[in-house]
């Protein structure tokens, strides 16, 4: 969801110069979007088509401007990897994973990612106010 919402409201303010891509940590290589988090981006008109789970790589973190991750655990993992950071810094708390949980959680979810991505904007993409 991260990756989808980030990227929606890169193109909403024509950010044409940054790109997202999502990666894990552990994950289940070619795993496709869940369900619930489908819904709950069509919900608010995003949509993420061939979306596949892939596996962070160390050339993918030297490749990158910036490696956010969803809790602080996963940054400590990457400790001394570069520019990574986690949602707790930009917003006060980890992101847990909504996976198998009810879609209400996979709402707030959706909600806290895009305060989350707003912030990463003005911080990480524009900290000079896109001058």
């Amino acid at each position: 969801m991260a990756e989808a919402i980030l990227r929606s409201k890169i193109k909403q303010r024509k950010i044409k110069w940054w790109d997202v891509s999502s990666c894990g940590l552990f994950v289940e290589a070619g795993r496709e979007l869940s369900p619930n988090s489908e819904i709950v981006l069509l919900e608010v008109g995003i949509h993420m088509e061939k979306f596949c789970a892939r596996q962070l790589t160390q050339k993918m973190i030297e490749r990158s401007s910036a490696v956010i991750c969803m809790t602080e655990l996963q940054k400590q993992i990457l400790d001394g990897c570069g520019k990574v950071y986690s949602i707790k810094d930009f917003c006060g708390a980890d992101v847990p994973d909504p996976y198998g949980c009810s879609i209400d959680v996979y709402r707030a979810t959706r909600d806290y990612l895009a305060r989350a991505c707003d912030l990463i904007i003005e911080k990480i993409i524009l900290p000079d106010g896109g001058k």
